[in-house]
């Protein structure tokens, strides 16, 4: 319904989740957060799914915090998923963010929590908060340096002030660029991409890439392994092996 803080449709194996409160500049209250929260464990419940897209309604992302709703004694955390019920804890599957105009505060810590972001030429992504004596706590003070270089990393954080989508792309920090209007359809054109693999194969690689940064060499090896041997053993890679063969689709069972 129009009235819901967050919206989900199906695209698909692509589920596009939609932030709802454009009158509030898409701005995380309890409803939102529990609104996302909701929608990655559909997304990851359904074994129909295969991949996700966040996104914002009317003209940006997400502004971050509602801070007339903190204010008031809101706290916009759900369980151990935590600030707009996504930050500590985002979905097992692919997940991409597509950011109109702009994303700012914790709704650049939103995006961030994503695997891939997607993003409009000429919209705003920073990291606001001490310029209200705030701290940017929702994720960007350790994932900010993970994919910018530290200085530039340490600017955002320190003046408060924005960077457009076009550096962020030179930087590495976005990884596609789209013409203003068309982030969602290049998100979900990556999403279906993604979606056509194998999807004990995709959970296996993302839990690796996100998991390995304090793993040692040998505990790389090993831990790689211990994700990576099911998948091998499965229905799915004998399909893909044969489908490969026969010059043919695979058609994946995740098993």
């Amino acid at each position: 319904m129009a009235d819901e803080s967050v919206l989900t449709e199906r695209r698909g194996a692509v589920l596009l989740i939609t932030l709802n409160r454009p009158e509030a500049r898409n701005a995380v209250n309890v409803a939102l957060a529990e609104g996302i929260a909701a929608a990655l464990d559909e997304l990851d419940d359904d074994g129909d799914l295969a991949a996700g897209v966040l996104t914002g309604a009317g003209k940006g992302f997400s502004a971050g915090m509602d801070l007339k709703a903190f204010v008031t004694g809101e706290r916009p955390w759900v369980g151990d998923r935590g600030f707009a019920g996504i930050v500590m804890r985002a979905s097992r599957k692919p997940l991409i963010a597509a950011i109109e105009g702009f994303a700012v505060a914790g709704g650049l810590e939103i995006a961030l929590a994503c695997d891939l972001i997607v993003a409009s030429r000429g919209a705003k992504l920073g990291i606001p908060e001490v310029k209200r004596s705030l701290v940017a706590a929702g994720g960007a003070l350790r994932r900010l340096p993970q994919r910018l270089p530290d200085g530039v990393a340490m600017e955002l954080a320190l003046t408060g002030d924005p960077i457009d989508a076009e550096r962020a792309h030179a930087l590495g920090l976005v990884n596609r660029l789209a013409e203003p209007g068309g982030a969602i359809d290049a998100a979900l054109e990556l999403a279906a991409a993604i979606a056509k693999n194998g999807p004990l194969a995709l959970a296996a690689t993302k839990a690796t890439l996100l998991q390995q940064s304090d793993w040692t060499e040998s505990e790389f090896w090993r831990h790689q392994g211990e994700l990576v041997e099911p998948v091998m053993r499965s229905d799915d890679a004998r399909e893909g092996a044969t489908a490969f063969a026969e010059k043919r689709e695979p058609v994946w069972q995740g098993r």
